[in-house]
């Protein structure tokens, strides 16, 4: 990523940050671009993209997360273990469907598994494709609801024992959002909003679109408008929607000295910092519950992207120095984007 770096700049509140995110978004192409730091609390916004600005300021507009939503979920599970609801090492088929006969592999897969992508489920399920395909530029999930989703799970045959491989899995994060529901007899969106959303005080963080006008809009690579996504029985993986504002609140939550409006998610924000795996050659990549985390020369950040048919998000944070960056696009993500690159860049290399 060396060729998008960023030159270091000292405090993001000051000219030099709001120069650098206006050179930052200049590199990205997207109808609708929003780039935003903070530390200390004192925030840096910038605004801009290809389209003429709409009604509503585009940080005020909610954004599809696409897989950053997965970071809400993690926090989820953390604040779950923390009230002793819950324990890592449960069984994922004991909760969803006691006695349910299913695969012995299957029957070791634990919430612990199934968040950190070593599971050994896919991507995706294997009959998720046949209905998906044809659809698979406007709507290839809305068609696959959650019951469909478990009883995918609950007959899996998966390729590796549980805890052995890293593979990255919208499926197996989807299974941990319908068993944490099912474990609890809470709906995942009465859950999400009672545990995460409400005691950080994100009351623009949605798992469905918003109000007229407030939803920003998707868009192909060729600049054609998409409707907003529907992630049928995905949502724990995907679905979540926000507003820029709201994710700096979201990330300021994770960094030292922060002050909780609800104390009690200061155990658990600890727990999703704190490293459970490392993966690949040498174990150079090393992950906390729900987040990658890479080294720097200002400390460790710690960070997840997303994106949707026609949006991208990037959420990261350095916990030791307060630093935290959001990014929104509304442009689908394609072999040259830049939009992961330069925020990450912003992550990494302010000082």
């Amino acid at each position: 990523m060396t060729d998008l770096s960023v030159p270091p700049v000292d405090a993001p509140d000051s000219p030099a940050t709001a120069r650098l995110l206006a050179e930052a978004a200049g590199r990205i192409d997207a109808p609708d671009v929003v780039l935003a730091m903070s530390r200390g609390g004192v925030r840096t916004v910038h605004t801009g993209g290809s389209a003429e600005p709409g009604p509503v300021a585009r940080e005020r507009l909610h954004y599809e997360l696409g897989s950053a939503s997965k970071p809400f979920a993690g926090l989820l599970l953390a604040r779950l273990v923390a009230q002793g609801r819950v324990r890592y090492e449960d069984r994922a088929a004991d909760l969803l469907a006691p006695g349910f006969p299913v695969h012995p592999a299957v029957r070791r897969i634990t919430l612990r598994h199934l968040l950190t992508h070593t599971s050994g489920l896919p991507g995706l399920p294997a009959d998720f494709y046949p209905q998906a395909v044809p659809r698979w530029s406007s709507d290839p999930y809305g068609n696959y609801p959650a019951d469909r989703v478990v009883r995918a799970f609950l007959r899996a045959r998966p390729r590796h024992r549980p805890g052995t491989r890293w593979h990255y899995s919208n499926f197996a994060v989807s299974v941990l959002g319908h068993t944490l529901a099912a474990a609890t007899g809470t709906p995942w969106e009465v859950l999400l909003h009672q545990q995460v959303l409400a005691p950080l005080g994100l009351e623009a963080t949605l798992l469905r679109p918003g109000p007229d006008s407030t939803d920003a809009t998707g868009h192909r690579r060729d600049g054609t408008p998409l409707p907003a996504l529907d992630t049928g029985g995905f949502t724990a993986a995907g679905a979540l929607r926000s507003t820029p504002l709201d994710l700096l609140t979201f990330l300021e939550a994770h960094v030292e000295g922060a002050e909780l409006r609800d104390p009690t998610l200061a155990a658990a924000l600890t727990e999703v910092t704190r490293p459970v795996l490392r993966r690949g050659w040498r174990h150079a990549h090393t992950h906390t519950l729900t987040w990658f985390q890479h080294p720097t020369p200002y400390g460790p950040v710690l960070f997840h992207a997303g994106a949707t048919l026609g949006q991208q998000a990037f959420l990261g944070f350095r916990p030791g120095t307060g630093l935290t960056v959001v990014a929104t696009a509304t442009r689908r993500v394609h072999r040259a984007d830049t939009f992961v690159a330069t925020a990450y860049g912003l992550l990494t290399e302010t000082r």
